[in-house]
């Protein structure tokens, strides 16, 4: 079956496939992970605002996950990528667009973009905290916004963490579609490799593996996770 199965270019493109498109993989991640939960977290506290005076911030935050959730993750990343210098330039007054990059404008993207899935996580987070915990910030003399960041957020991020880490699972999965911008990811750089030396199913099958293992590494150890603050509550 691997007869003409070439494993040799595997172990010549590992040095690049790792220190270049893995490092980039996880780097843009990570990024996205920790902006998209603050952002996130932040539209969650928007949607669940009560009062007339919020009603504004709730209606915004609403219409903005909405877009988000409707739209397909690749237009997005054309969208920011094309988008993006003009708004900055824009902002700061250039006359002309500035340089963002790929890695920069992947990072706002999947940031602004997974900010609308991890604001639903999060308010169902919000959600799974006893009302009364909220009433008694408010019996402390907190305003709202104190009562969620100093009571409500921590027990919901301590509920809603296996679900976070999962769908980080999920971003990095996704991050492969960066390639449409031309961006060096994992599967960007095994795609080189495989166009180079004419190889695409070892360089394919290869990145597939990497894909499967860590992903499968990820999904366990959020399950062992799962069963351990199931047990703690």
């Amino acid at each position: 079956m691997f007869a003409g199965f070439d494993f040799d270019v595997i172990e010549r493109s590992l040095p690049y496939l790792f220190r270049e498109g893995m490092v980039f993989t996880v780097t843009l991640t990570a990024l996205a992970m920790t902006g998209g939960i603050v952002f996130g977290t932040g539209l969650a506290m928007m949607r669940l605002a009560t009062g007339v005076s919020l009603a504004p911030l709730v209606w915004l935050a609403g219409a903005y996950v909405n877009l988000m959730r409707a739209l397909p993750l690749v237009l997005v990343i054309f969208w920011f990528y094309f988008l993006v210098p003009w708004i900055g330039g824009w902002l700061i007054g250039a006359r002309q667009t500035i340089q963002v990059g790929a890695f920069w404008s992947a990072v706002i993207t999947f940031t602004m973009f997974e900010a609308a899935y991890y604001c639903e996580i999060m308010r169902a987070g919000i959600q799974s905290v006893s009302r009364g915990q909220q009433s008694a910030g408010y019996a402390l003399g907190l305003n709202y916004w104190r009562t969620m960041g100093h009571v409500v957020l921590p027990q919901a991020f301590r509920n809603m963490l296996p679900v976070l880490l999962t769908q980080t699972v999920i971003l990095f999965q996704d991050t492969s579609l960066v390639y449409v911008i031309s961006a060096t990811d994992f599967l960007g750089a095994a795609a080189k490799v495989a166009n180079r030396d004419h190889r695409l199913v070892e360089m394919y099958l290869f990145a597939a593996l990497v894909y499967l293992v860590v992903s499968y590494v990820a999904s366990r150890t959020v399950g062992r996770l799962q069963a351990r603050l199931a047990v703690i509550r």
